[in-house]
């Protein structure tokens, strides 16, 4: 099985602001990340597959500490290259962020970010066929939408969130079954719950 989940919340996170390369988790984001890590402690994850951005890095090394998973970073499994526009407050923009035209100066455009992740995705499925165990894959919202939409076998695309929690896991059986979408149960003692 694949574990897909989300990084836990930054500060940004919470502001509302388009996230920044090197933006940290919060203190909220490592109590969510130490709940996942119990969670998943005796998950039998084997491997654990990170974004390199901090904020995954953090959360992916809070998980390892509880499952005792060695760490591989791809930078291909980044969030959506903003460009120009991180650091920038959702409220302040003049275009949806998420509209399927935008394309952020200096950033990707939508097509080259699926593409990006469709690669990433095929390292991933076969990373998951030599591991001897479970795969924790440890990547961004955006991501997450892309993979579940784009390479898995969802009953309508209106069972696939639009926001994904922080922490949130969705367990995958490779080649394209969902077992869980989005699972943030875990938060359920975490003051706050968990934020987009």
């Amino acid at each position: 099985m694949i574990f897909l989940i989300r990084h836990g919340e930054t500060d940004a996170n919470a502001a509302r602001i388009v996230q920044t390369p090197d933006v940290a988790l919060s203190a909220r984001g490592r109590e969510q990340a130490c709940a996942l890590g119990r969670r998943l402690a005796d998950a039998g994850i084997a491997t654990i597959v990170s974004s390199d951005l901090r904020r995954a890095v953090e959360t992916a090394e809070i998980v390892a500490a509880a499952t005792g998973a060695p760490i591989r970073f791809d930078a291909d499994l980044q969030e959506r290259n903003f460009g120009d526009v991180r650091g920038t407050a959702y409220a302040d923009l003049a275009e949806d962020l998420f509209g399927p035209e935008f394309a952020p100066p200096g950033g990707e455009t939508w097509a080259q970010f699926h593409a990006r992740v469709d690669h990433a995705w095929a390292r991933v499925l076969a990373i998951a066929a030599d591991v001897a165990g479970d795969l924790a894959v440890v990547t961004h919202g955006l991501v997450c939408r892309a993979v579940v939409q784009r390479h898995c076998d969802v009953a309508a695309a209106s069972d696939i969130p639009l926001a994904w929690g922080n922490t949130a896991v969705t367990i995958l059986e490779p080649p394209r079954g969902v077992r869980l979408l989005g699972c943030t149960a875990h938060l359920d003692d975490v003051p706050g719950g968990g934020a987009v």
